[in-house]
């Protein structure tokens, strides 16, 4: 029962549940939106603390990458990550779904078939992205492995490292800091681990298999299966589309989610509830006879 109440099904949509309750009464001036975004950002940094803690216990114990074990490489993804990356595509969904409410679409006045269609076609990486893991990686790492590759298992809990720093991002942008010393500083870290987590450490895998049977990385590929190649291709892919907030000035280029902002012009204030941080309102100019 304990191992039930303590296993990602009830953790993460519950706190999810949580933060969605709790988020609206400190910031009264975010709509729905706002509140699912920040909610599933904050949920995702806590399993990618938890993943990379995984991983790295993992890592660090196995000195033979092919036959050492340890028991965090199964039991972490059943009770946490199959129960995350499906929670998680419903996240993205309601993420999506909101966003485009407060827009005022007309599709998005309720949820439908046509919602979900959009969603899919918007996020297709991402969505492939869950799906090739909790299709690919849930068989292999219970049935195909023959009790081998721990240490591989544990290398791709550490491609969760950069999410945190991906999601912190996107909360300043929510509160307004796009312009404060800790953006920058984040957007430099989440440079460094998105390309160390995401991007080179799937050669590195590669480079550790080929000194463990001393074998030129070149070859590597030749030696795996077609699906075990496959298999990283599919979780590879999705880092081709990179999140936003790469670099500190980057804010620029964010989508749809902003935070509250204050305008200033011609000593009048404008409050703008949700102007997006790559386009702040600028009210039309006045006719030159009409300025001061």
């Amino acid at each position: 029962m304990l191992h039930v109440l303590s296993c990602g099904v009830v953790v993460f949509p519950g706190l999810f549940f949580v933060f969605r309750k709790v988020l609206p009464s400190i910031f009264k001036q975010w709509t729905d939106a706002d509140v699912v975004l920040v909610s599933e950002r904050l949920v995702s940094s806590i399993h990618a603390v938890m993943a990379t803690t995984a991983g790295c216990i993992v890592v660090s114990s196995c000195s033979n990458v092919i036959t050492d074990r340890h028991w965090l490489a199964t039991y972490f993804v059943v009770w946490f990550g199959v129960p995350y990356m499906t929670y998680d595509i419903y996240a993205m969904y309601l993420s999506h779904y909101y966003r485009y409410r407060v827009k005022g679409h007309e599709d998005y006045k309720q949820h439908s078939f046509r919602t979900v269609n959009s969603f899919v076609r918007r996020e297709f990486l991402l969505v492939l992205h869950h799906i090739a893991l909790l299709t690919i990686l849930l068989p292999i790492t219970l049935f195909f492995r023959k009790d081998q590759g721990d240490y591989f298992i544990g290398c791709l809990f550490l491609t969760e490292l950069s999410t945190p720093f991906v999601s912190l991002g996107k909360i300043l942008i929510q509160l307004g800091l796009q312009e404060c010393w800790l953006h920058k500083a984040n957007g430099i870290m989440v440079l460094v681990s998105f390309f160390m987590c995401r991007i080179a450490l799937f050669p590195f895998m590669y480079w550790m298999y080929g000194r463990q049977y001393g074998i030129p990385l070149y070859s590597v590929p030749f030696h795996l299966s077609l699906c075990c190649n496959l298999g990283n291709l599919c979780i590879l892919a999705p880092q081709a589309n990179p999140p936003h907030p790469l670099s500190p000035s980057a804010h620029a280029q964010t989508s749809t989610e902003a935070a509250p902002v204050f305008l200033v012009y011609n000593k009048t204030e404008f409050w703008c509830e949700h102007c997006p941080a790559a386009s702040v309102y600028e009210p039309p100019v006045p006719p030159e006879s009409s300025v001061p």
